[in-house]
């Protein structure tokens, strides 16, 4: 757009305010621009100028929020926390850690950090960089520093809130001050996490004074408009308007490509953002907990009956551990409470059950109130957007892996939201959506930039909408994917649409692993060795790489894999390879969305 095109000639913009402002103004369709445009020349009319000219900073210091979030929620809890500052009149600057250069720590007075944790205790993708320059003291001392750190994570995994505890720790070792007290949240966080806020800032604002606040253009154009009017609060009704199978009969996956009409929404979003989906739980899987329960489920509750809200309000397919405890405490079945007394014999109970399952295995008679007690608030699904709004427009595509549990006694327990959009919403039917935008997952914005993606599974889904956006801009950059999956004739997804993008140039390379194919299992990593000298060449020429899917096993062995190639082709020690690699991160050109 002209607008955006024109950034680079705004002389009085500093490279930084440019660069925040082009990210803003991305988001935006034509209307709201104008709108955004007239907004902008009142303010400069009137005298007010917040969003070019900034204020000075309080004397005593400013207030720094910085967030680590890998699905969204501690960026949410950090943008309210920023608000209940302002609200104070508090100097407040709210940044993704994946925006900060851990050097900056030395310069700041007052930091708030919230951060969620993911898979094994690890920090999220943003914020990787600034915890391992904290973890190997590149930071430095920081003496007079006034810090606060809010944790986000699930009970139900062995390392909750690690990553919380773990800036705590590294940020109290370098010499800051706690000024309030560590918050470890579970993931009914809401409330807690505003409580927290408010008593986290009490104790900033009895050492920092407050001054006139200072704010970006980006700021001022996000507060104008935002994203979009929905949001994980307030979901679009949209509509699904395809659900086609995209393996084959024989597969041992069932991967579905969905469409989802945004019509009249306004909805924008970007290749490398999700796709949130809210949904109902299936009606059977409802009757089957309430029998089990010894309930009816028209016991009235303060949120309609007991069937409507374990329906649409409740988790009853992600078990938690409190869930197997408490039920201990209430059951009088020795077994169950030996059980919930052995952490090793719970962790694995939630890793391979559900609700149900434990239901089944230790009947309990419960009231309404007790089961409401065990269950916690139900959770919409992320899903990495497949397509690009230049190709699609007003439609957002998904892919979709259908997850099903086989159980011991032949009954199959399916994933609440894949099942939901595969097999019980018909076409046509309303899905409430909202997107999550991940600005940690970004094309380049040189369209002339070699671009590497590697996807196995449904981690393909972002990286064909990264093609249709590079096709639609005419990017000269080359693009090499590497995809892999259990069988090619069953599971090459989108094959029709990679082999266009082969025949036509835009995909540059493809890498197919199709791990049973052959005697000897090959996975995408294998294929990443294998080219290993062309995949050098193409870092050092300045490609961007970027990996999506399972966060546990294969992103671990594709970075093990990208390690030992940038080793060995770069002729660098272990040591000197992990920095290249923590560089390419720095510079975001190491970009990853796991889960």
């Amino acid at each position: 757009m002209q607008l955006k095109d024109s950034l680079t000639n705004l002389t009085p913009l500093s490279d930084e305010q440019q660069r925040q402002l082009s990210q803003a103004l991305s988001t935006l369709n034509t209307q709201q621009l104008a709108w955004v445009s007239g907004y902008l020349y009142g303010l400069s009319q009137a005298g007010s100028q917040p969003a070019v000219t900034g204020a000075a900073a309080a004397p005593s210091g400013n207030l720094t929020i910085l967030y680590g979030s890998q699905t969204g929620n501690a960026k949410g809890v950090a943008s309210a926390i920023k608000a209940q500052a302002e609200a104070r009149g508090l100097p407040v600057t709210l940044t993704s850690m994946a925006d900060y250069k851990p050097k900056q720590l030395k310069k700041e007075t007052h930091l708030l950090v919230v951060v969620s944790t993911y898979g094994e205790g690890e920090p999220p993708e943003s914020a990787v960089d600034l915890y391992e320059q904290l973890k190997k003291g590149k930071v430095g001392k920081l003496e007079g520093l006034k810090f606060a750190v809010l944790g986000l994570g699930d009970s139900s995994y062995e390392f909750f809130c690690q990553t919380g505890k773990d800036f705590d720790s590294l940020l109290t070792k370098a010499g800051a001050d706690r000024v309030h007290e560590l918050a470890s949240l579970d993931v009914d966080y809401q409330d807690a996490a505003k409580a927290w806020g408010e008593q986290a800032l009490n104790a900033i604002a009895a050492t920092l004074s407050a001054g006139p606040t200072g704010s970006s253009i980006a700021s001022a154009v996000q507060q104008a408009v935002g994203h979009s009017q929905y949001s994980k609060e307030n979901p679009f009704p949209a509509r699904l308007s395809v659900n086609q199978k995209i393996t084959g009969r024989d597969s041992t996956k069932d991967i579905r490509h969905i469409e989802i009409s945004l019509e009249e929404s306004g909805i924008r979003y970007q290749p490398g953002d999700a796709l949130g989906i809210w949904f109902d739980n299936d009606a059977d899987l409802v009757g089957e907990v309430l029998a089990l329960a010894h309930l009816s489920g028209d016991e009235a509750t303060a949120r309609g009956s007991l069937r409507e809200v374990l329906s649409r309000e409740l988790e009853l397919t992600r078990l938690h551990g409190g869930f197997i405890t408490g039920l201990a405490e209430t059951s009088d079945n020795a077994a169950l409470k030996d059980l919930a007394g052995d952490k090793a014999q719970v962790n694995a109970l939630v890793a391979s059950a559900q609700v149900v399952d434990v239901l089944k295995r230790f009947p309990t008679a419960l009231t309404a109130e007790q089961l409401l007690g065990l269950l916690r608030p139900l959770t919409p699904r992320l899903y990495s957007i497949a397509s690009s709004q230049s190709e699609v427009e007003e439609e957002v595509h998904l892919t979709v892996g259908v997850v099903r549990y086989p159980q011991e006694d032949g009954t199959v327990r399916s994933g609440a939201a894949s099942s939901y959009l595969a097999d019980r919403l018909p076409e046509d039917a309303e899905v409430r959506v909202f997107v999550e935008h991940n600005d940690n997952f970004r094309l380049p914005q040189n369209p002339d930039t070699p671009v590497i993606m590697v996807g196995p599974g449904t981690g393909i889904a972002p990286f064909r909408a990264f093609l249709q956006e590079r096709e639609a801009q005419g990017a000269e950059g080359k693009n090499w994917l590497f995809f892999g999956n259990p069988h090619f004739t069953q599971d090459f997804l989108y094959q029709v649409e990679w082999q266009r993008y082969v025949k036509s140039g835009l995909l540059s390379k493809i890498s197919l692993a199709f791990s049973r194919d052959q005697a000897n299992k090959i996975y995408v990593q294998d294929r990443l060795r294998e080219a290993g000298l062309e995949l050098y060449q193409w870092l050092e020429a300045g490609a961007h790489f970027y990996v999506c899917g399972d966060a546990n096993h294969m992103a671990k062995d594709v970075q093990e894999a990208l390690l030992d190639v940038i080793a060995e082709h770069g002729q660098k020690s272990r040591e000197e390879a992990e920095e290249y690699l923590s560089e390419l991160r720095r510079a975001k050109r190491y970009q990853r969305d796991v889960y």
